[in-house]
């Protein structure tokens, strides 16, 4: 495997990892909701989340899913209805009193930001199709495991270094007191834009 081709399958990764979707919208609310320590470990689990993605693409799933499309089906369902649900606890909660949120520090442990990012990169089955497109065409299946490793970790680093901008910019206390000023319109927003994205997920 070429140097070129490396730095074309990740920098691939990355494009896909900054563009608007599930995770990016996670990272921006909890960016304002719970701040940058508690968006940190959610980004951690949105890269580690694009590495279950990358590893199953690399070890044979997106194959899979082409034999077995229904199995594909399933997974989009699945993930769709959680992003769902999370849209639903963001549009049920978009009144509740700006006070709680104004004094709101860490209302979930690191873990489970975490895992709220995994699960968030998971609820999106396309993952594996996605890189296997990107990797059949520039990886041999010849290429040393320790080129795979690092592909994997550069995926990580590129994910979640991004998720953390996200996070970090609407973090500032400028962009919290915004947010508070206008509580209901923004998780309305947030919520909806989840939905759609679940509702786009499902049926394409």
């Amino acid at each position: 495997m070429t140097l070129t081709a490396f730095v074309a399958s990740w920098l691939l990764c990355l494009a896909a990892a900054m563009t608007p979707g599930p995770a990016v919208l996670m990272s921006a609310r909890i960016g304002l909701r719970e701040g940058l320590a508690t968006g940190t470990a959610l980004a951690f689990g949105i890269g580690a989340g694009a590495v279950f993605w990358a590893s199953t693409a690399l070890f044979g799933l997106s194959i899979l899913f082409e034999y077995a499309p229904t199995l594909l089906i399933a997974l989009k369902v699945i993930g769709a209805a959680y992003l769902v649900y999370l849209a639903y606890r963001m549009w049920r909660h978009a009144d509740d009193m700006i006070e709680e949120v104004a004094t709101m520090a860490t209302p979930r442990s690191r873990f489970s930001a975490f895992k709220l990012g995994v699960l968030t990169q998971l609820a999106n089955p396309k993952g594996p199709i996605f890189f296997g497109a990107v990797f059949a065409g520039t990886i041999p299946e010849t290429v040393p495991l320790w080129v795979l490793g690092a592909l994997l970790t550069l995926i990580f680093i590129g994910e979640a270094a991004w998720n953390i901008i996200v996070v970090r910019i609407f973090s500032f206390e400028r962009t919290r007191r915004g947010y508070i000023s206008l509580k209901g319109v923004f998780d309305r927003i947030f919520g909806a834009a989840l939905a759609a994205l679940g509702a786009k997920i499902a049926i394409t």
